[in-house]
C-alpha cells in the first residue's frame, strides 16, 4: 500500500471523515485529499501525529516496516487499576452501617475483609480471562501473520518463476547480444535531447548494418550505420524533448531482410525538467449550492504557492529550469476563467512560510452541467519560455453543489489541453 492509502484506510477504521481527520490535525480537508491520493506528503510533525491517533509506527505509515504487535498483557494488576479496586472497595466500606457492639464490629471486618478478597479474586479471574483472550487473540494474528508470510513468499516464488520464463523467452526473442542506451545531454533553451546508443547483434552477418530510430510521438529521428566496430554499431541521435520518447534499433541484412529490437523508452523527461511549485494552496473549500440553471458564485477567496521539490524523479542528465513567471487562474476543463491578482500576505492569513506567494481571486459567477471540472491551477513559466501547469483538487457537481471528485491525478505538469 502507498502512504496515502495507508493514512485512508486507518482513517476510515476509526470512521473518521477528511474534514474530522483535519480538524484533529490541525490541517485542512484538501491537505487530507491530497495525502491520500498521494499528491503530497505529511510533513515529519504531521506524520507523527496520525502515526498517535491511529496508533501506528511513522515508519509502518511510511511503509518500511510492519505495524508494531501490541504488547502482550502480564496478568498483573496496573497502577490505574489497583486504585479503580481500591475506589470500589472504600465506597462499599463507606456505605455500610456502624455496629454498636464489639462482636458487631469483628464480625463487619471479617466481612468485608471476605468480601475484598473475593472482589480481587474475581476482578484477577476476569482479568487473566480476558489476558488469556488477549493472548489468543495476538496468537491468532501470528497465525494469519505466518499464513499470509508463506502465501507472499509462495507468490514470490511463483512471480519469481513466471519472470525467469519470460526472461528467457526474450532473450530467445532478442536480436541482440549486448545493447545500451543513455541520455548524453539535453539542451532545455532549445528544446532538445540527445541519446547515446549501441547494439551488438546476435548473429552478425558480413555486410549487414543497422539503423538507429528514436521515436517522441512527434515523428521519428532515425540515423543509419553502415557499418559495425567489432560487430558493434553505435550512433548518438538528437531529438524534441517530449514525455515519452522510445529508442530501437532496426538490423538490416545483405539480403535486403530487416529486423526491428526495441532498446528503451524515456518517460515524463519533458514535465520533469519543468520548474517545481507544487505547494498550492486554496483559503477556502468551494463546496457550494448549485443554482437549478447551473449558476454558482465563488466569493472572493486567495490561493499561494510556495517552491517546493518535486515529486517525481527528474533525470540529473536532463536537469530542471528555474520559474520565471508565476500565474494563478481558475479554470473549466483546463480553459481559463479568470487570472488571480497578485498580493501581499492577507491579514486572515497567519503562520505561512516567507517564500509563499499570494494571489487574489475576485468573486466570480459561472455555470456548471455534470460534465464540467473546475479547479485553480497555477501557471509556471521558466527561464526558457516554457510553461507548465500545476492544478489544485477539481470540483464537480454532484447532487446539486460542488464536489471533489473521488480520486483525481495532481501529477501532471504538461500544458497540454489548457487554453488561457
Amino acid at each position: 500500500m502507498t502512504v496515502g492509502q495507508r493514512i485512508a484506510q486507518k482513517r476510515k477504521e476509526l470512521g473518521l471523515s477528511q474534514e474530522a481527520l483535519g480538524e484533529q490535525l490541525g490541517v485542512s480537508r484538501q491537505s487530507i485529499y491530497k495525502w491520500e491520493a498521494n499528491a503530497a506528503l505529511p510533513d515529519i510533525d504531521k506524520l507523527i501525529a496520525l502515526s498517535r491517533l491511529f496508533g501506528v509506527t511513522v515508519g509502518w505509515l511510511l511503509g518500511v516496516e510492519e505495524d508494531a504487535p501490541a504488547p502482550e498483557a502480564s496478568g498483573e494488576l496496573s497502577e490505574t487499576q489497583l486504585k479503580m479496586v481500591e475506589e470500589i472497595v472504600g465506597r462499599y466500606l463507606a456505605v455500610q452501617p456502624k455496629p454498636d457492639a464489639q462482636h458487631g464490629k469483628r464480625f463487619f471486618r471479617r466481612g468485608a475483609l471476605v468480601f475484598v478478597v473475593l472482589f480481587i479474586a474475581c476482578f484477577l479471574a476476569i482479568f487473566n480471562l480476558f489476558s488469556r483472550l488477549d493472548r489468543m487473540d495476538l496468537q491468532y494474528g501470528s497465525l494469519q501473520n505466518s499464513i499470509q508470510s508463506i502465501d507472499r513468499n509462495v507468490q514470490s516464488q511463483i512471480n519469481g518463476i513466471s519472470n525467469r520464463v519470460e526472461e528467457i523467452l526474450k532473450s530467445q526473442n532478442d536480436l541482440t547480444a549486448d545493447y545500451g542506451a543513455e541520455i548524453k545531454r539535453a539542451d532545455l533553451e532549445h528544446g532538445s535531447i540527445t541519446f547515446s546508443m549501441y547494439a551488438v547483434p546476435k548473429t552478425y552477418v558480413e555486410g549487414m548494418s543497422a539503423k538507429f530510430s528514436v521515436d517522441n510521438g512527434n515523428g521519428s529521428n532515425i540515423r543509419e550505420i553502415p557499418n559495425a566496430i567489432l560487430q558493434k554499431f553505435s550512433a548518438d541521435i538528437t531529438c524534441e524533448l517530449t514525455d515519452t520518447i522510445t529508442l530501437s534499433v532496426i538490423f538490416i541484412y545483405p539480403d535486403g531482410t530487416s529486423h526491428t529490437q526495441l532498446l528503451t523508452s524515456f518517460y515524463d523527461l519533458y514535465s520533469n525538467s519543468l520548474p517545481s511549485y507544487p505547494d498550492i494552496m486554496v483559503y477556502e473549500d468551494l463546496f457550494l449550492p448549485v443554482a437549478g440553471d447551473g449558476t454558482v458564485t465563488i466569493p472572493e477567496l486567495y490561493l499561494s504557492v510556495g517552491s517546493g521539490i518535486s515529486t517525481a524523479a527528474v533525470n540529473s542528465a536532463v536537469g530542471q529550469a528555474e520559474a520565471a513567471e508565476i500565474r494563478a487562474g481558475l479554470f473549466k476543463n483546463q480553459t481559463l476563467v479568470a487570472w488571480a491578482e497578485s498580493c501581499t500576505q492577507p491579514d486572515s492569513i497567519r503562520d505561512r512560510h516567507s517564500d509563499q506567494l499570494y494571489f487574489r481571486f475576485p468573486e466570480t459567477t459561472l455555470r456548471m452541467t455534470g460534465a464540467d471540472e473546475l479547479c485553480f491551477a497555477v501557471v509556471v513559466t521558466d527561464e526558457y519560455g516554457r510553461d507548465g501547469v500545476y492544478m489544485d483538487i477539481p470540483y464537480i457537481l454532484e447532487d446539486g453543489e460542488l464536489a471533489w471528485p473521488n480520486g483525481a491525478d495532481l501529477s501532471g505538469h504538461n500544458p497540454t489541453g489548457w487554453t488561457y
